[in-house]
């Protein structure tokens, strides 16, 4: 079973989308999350503010902290091994990692002024 692990930075929530500066690479990466778990893989997120323990009771993380410090953080671990930091990766590597193709069937879609729709 695929599971990631991400140990974020102290936030006060986990989507981004909280006070007047809004980061917008958090709340695409809350997006991608979401459409993982939609895929079925296990997605587990701590906060440093709000689950600090989390932080400390995992030996790697720990580890991680004591050598990079806070300021690298994101942290994400795949099945318990660090695959990236200090960045949210997009979803075309979340989906390498988990190993789905993300692939889109070409839609079937006429032009507006084909005769067959009424945009025109």
């Amino acid at each position: 079973m695929t599971q990631f692990s991400i140990f974020d930075p102290a936030l006060c929530c986990s989507s981004g989308v909280c006070g007047t500066d809004v980061d917008q690479a958090l709340v695409t990466f809350t997006a991608d999350c979401q459409w993982l778990k939609q895929q079925g893989i296990t997605v587990d997120r701590f906060n440093l503010s709000q689950q600090p323990m989390a932080f400390a009771e995992n030996a790697l993380v720990r580890r991680f902290l004591e050598t990079s410090g806070t300021e690298s953080l994101p942290l994400i671990l795949l099945n318990g091994e660090m695959i990236l930091a200090g960045r949210y990766p997009n979803r075309q590597e979340l989906a390498r990692w988990a190993k789905i193709d993300i692939a889109e069937p070409a839609k079937n879609i006429a032009p507006c002024c084909s005769g067959k729709t009424s945009c025109c």
